[in-house]
């Protein structure tokens, strides 16, 4: 049973500033448990049901420093989900990237302030799926580590490297080593007739404004998805979660 203090502690971890001050996060679902277990992510406290644990071998549990065997009804008061699932996990941050240059060294995806959880989650997601390994985001971006992006990502979190930084500064960084810019504009030429390299720069915008105004003299590739339907009714535009899975899904397909 978990005491009154360790669960009012899991709760405020889903508020940045108290994840920020321990170092700690949440992640939840059967799944993404075992998957972050079983590829070494150090995990400070499980959270489960008995069933949930009892499933886990013993060398998987060695990987956890505690385990709390908890009935459903628990588990729902300290769930961000309207509907929790049979475990729960306190997992410790990796240390935050601080070098540039490993960001340069290959294609990464730039973010300029995407704001919705669910947006990032997905790009995670994509950006693992293609085989991105790296996420550059500008420090108003939505927190990685919000239990609404984890949730989203579904666990693809684990193969991605994530810095926040001054995109302007990254930017000139990257254009000083000659790395194409690719960035996504309205006014950009359809990514279907445009040359793509396997080295450089994917910038993508917030979801109403788009690429900040000092962010878009670096870019030297413009690109467009362009629409195909006649009309515009319920379709004006695609989400940027959306748009980053057939940005890089075009990208994946030049290499093949």
């Amino acid at each position: 049973m978990l005491s009154k203090n360790k669960s009012r502690f899991i709760i405020s971890l889903q508020k940045k500033k108290t994840r920020d001050e321990y170092r700690l996060y949440i992640i939840e679902g059967d799944k993404i448990v075992k998957e972050f277990i079983t590829a070494g992510i150090p995990i400070k406290s499980l959270i489960a049901k008995p069933e949930f644990i009892s499933s886990l071998t013993k060398e998987i549990l060695n990987e956890v420093s505690e385990t709390e065997s908890v009935s459903y009804e628990e588990l729902k008061q300290i769930s961000g989900l309207k509907a929790p699932h049979n475990a729960l996990a306190v997992v410790c941050m990796p240390e935050p990237e601080i070098s540039l240059s490993k960001f340069l060294k290959t294609q990464c995806v730039v973010l300029d302030c995407i704001q919705d959880p669910g947006n990032f989650g997905t790009i995670i997601r994509a950006a693992a799926w293609f085989g991105i390994k790296n996420i550059v985001c500008s420090e108003d971006c939505v927190d990685v580590y919000n239990p609404k992006v984890i949730q989203s990502s579904m666990g693809a979190i684990i193969h991605v490297k994530v810095l926040y930084t001054d995109l302007g500064k990254f930017l000139k960084a990257a254009s000083a080593k000659s790395l194409p810019i690719y960035g996504t504009l309205l006014e950009g030429e359809s990514i279907y007739n445009q040359t793509l390299g396997n080295k450089g720069i994917i910038l993508l915008g917030n979801e109403s404004k788009g690429i900040s105004e000092d962010l878009i003299p670096y870019i030297d590739h413009k690109l467009m998805i362009p629409r195909f339907a006649d009309t515009t009714l319920g379709i004006e535009s695609l989400n940027v979660g959306m748009a980053t899975s057939i940005i890089l899904s075009e990208f994946a397909r030049r290499k093949c």
